[in-house]
């Protein structure tokens, strides 16, 4: 980490006298991944990766150049490159300059050993997840094991200079019976075998559960949305609580105020940086400045819009550590369980329909929330208490507002959710919803 850090300095001290401020983002990943098909490794991939992000202001003006090296040391070779392109660009109406230095306190148990073995033998890991599909009645699987090891490293010309190393482990497993199929996912900095091993039993359970398609009319149905469902759902409702989403017009929190209430009492949605056990923690965001975890919704009432300096200083507000040079981002969502334990859902739910997955989620609307989704693998049919049959792809079709108002309970297990589909790891709950639109979509 010294080396990286002394890289950062040079790459600073070589552009500081021509710019106001400058900051240098480097990301180191060791990662491997093991691909699945048919039942099998198909491949297994190993890479080194540093990325890396220059924040270069002058005048006002703002320009970020993003790019790749093969070692860090090419950085050096790059920023010789960088010409006054600067002069070219327009003054920033978000432009704020990089804060002074803070203390930081370094988050702990972010670094897993059992990671680092793992990916000199991924083997035992991936045959979790496939035996455990097999063993619930799946006919074959298919999915990805992910494996890395990160190192972060953030200099300012401010004065910042700090790194932060973590592990991370992200895998999911699609299993197939028939023509029915089923999903699961997981992300953590640290290896669990349970979890892997509940990543195969989740996605055999649900494309065995029934051998029967059902049909489904469009209207209003109550609804069980999984973990997998919740988690894509609340990276929407995140990427909305960006101040930045906001100002631009993209979210349906510029309609309410901090203190609003714009959901069921049931829902409390966390940016949680500092948990060590989910894959985004953070000690600093991308202008040194401290993290924290803050709730964005708590008890259905509208807490916080995230910040980085510069929308905080057009609002006239902090910085809440969520940089982002260009937009405020969350670092990991949490959900406050619930009550109801998980084998109750059916029983609870009693008539309706039980969504697993989900894909192609659109936002017809960002001021009003109003939204689309499809559900993806198992949609699965409840009649009176009993899973009933497949109905396959069915959309949600309402707004956030009025699904999140209709939350009636979650479940008291929750699940680390991470896969492409929730790009942002979240931690989230089963959750049961009343009267929810489902109609049939095109694709």
């Amino acid at each position: 980490m010294t080396g990286t850090i002394e890289l950062g300095r040079e790459v600073v001290n070589k552009l500081r006298a021509s710019y106001d401020d400058v900051a240098v983002l480097i990301k180191t990943r060791d990662r491997v991944m093991v691909k699945l098909w048919n039942t099998e490794p198909s491949v297994t991939q190993s890479w080194i990766t540093t990325e890396v992000s220059l924040l270069l202001t002058k005048s006002k003006r703002v320009l970020i150049l993003e790019f790749s090296v093969g070692r860090p040391e090419e950085i050096l070779k790059a920023v010789e490159k960088i010409s006054s392109v600067v002069e070219r660009v327009e003054e920033s109406e978000l432009y704020a300059p990089l804060p002074e230095p803070q203390e930081v306190k370094l988050v702990e148990g972010s670094f897993d050993a059992k990671v680092i073995d793992a990916m000199r033998d991924p083997g035992k890991l991936t045959r979790l997840m496939i035996d455990a599909a097999l063993s619930e009645g799946a006919e074959r699987v298919a999915g990805t094991l992910t494996l890395s090891n990160d190192e972060r490293v953030l200099v300012t010309s401010k004065g910042f200079e700090n790194s932060e190393r973590r592990t991370l482990v992200e895998a999911y497993l699609r299993a197939f019976k028939k023509e029915f199929s089923g999903q699961w996912a997981h992300g953590s900095t640290h290896v669990n075998e349970k979890e892997i091993e509940e990543v195969g039993r989740k996605a055999g359970l649900y494309a065995s559960i029934t051998s029967n398609k059902a049909d489904l009319q469009p209207g209003k149905y109550d609804v069980v949305l999984s973990p997998l469902v919740v988690g894509n759902l609340m990276n929407y409702v995140s990427f909305m609580s960006s101040a930045l989403a906001v100002l631009m017009g993209y979210s349906m929190f510029m309609k309410f105020r901090p203190g609003d209430k714009i959901a069921s009492e049931k829902l409390t949605l966390v940016d949680t940086p500092r948990d060590p056990t989910l894959p985004n923690v953070a000690s600093f965001d991308d202008e040194g400045v401290p993290t924290y975890d803050k709730p964005i919704i708590e008890d259905g009432v509208f807490h916080n819009l995230l910040h980085n300096s510069g929308t905080a200083t057009k609002l006239g507000v902090k910085s809440t550590g969520n940089a982002g040079w260009v937009m405020p981002n969350p670092w990991n969502l949490r959900m406050k369980p619930g009550e109801l334990r998980e084998e109750e859902l059916v029983s609870e739910l009693r008539n309706g329909v039980i969504i697993t997955n989900n894909w192609y989620t659109r936002l017809q609307n960002y001021v009003e929330g109003t939204f689309s989704t499809v559900a993806r693998d198992a949609a699965l049919l409840v009649k009176n208490g009993e899973v009933v049959g497949n109905v396959g792809r069915v959309r949600i079709a309402t707004s956030f507002p009025q699904l999140l108002n209709n939350i009636e309970e979650m479940t008291r297990q929750t699940y680390d959710i991470m896969w492409w589909e929730v790009r942002t790891p979240t931690r989230a709950p089963y959750v049961l919803a009343r009267n929810v639109n489902l109609t049939k979509p095109y694709i």
